[in-house]
């Protein structure tokens, strides 16, 4: 789930949570912290997988015309 904080301007686009947590897992994984990667490079070498499966389904859903019934998927 996503870090909440009192100062933090929220976020209404879509599929906000999923997207932060995608980012936050890039930037605190050991490919890029320790190995000093480029998120982008460790995208490609199979890290954070779940969470980019998620953001690509909840981007997905935006354009699928069965998700006003079913609502966006994602949080």
């Amino acid at each position: 789930m996503p870090k909440y904080y009192e100062d933090k301007e929220e976020d209404t686009r879509a599929c906000a949570g999923i997207r932060e947590d995608f980012k936050a897992c890039l930037l605190q994984h050991d490919c890029v912290i320790k190995e000093g990667k480029m998120p982008s490079e460790c995208l490609k070498e199979g890290h954070c997988k779940a969470l980019q499966t998620s953001f690509f389904e909840c981007k997905r859903s935006m354009l699928d015309t069965r998700s006003r019934f079913r609502g966006r998927k994602g949080y």
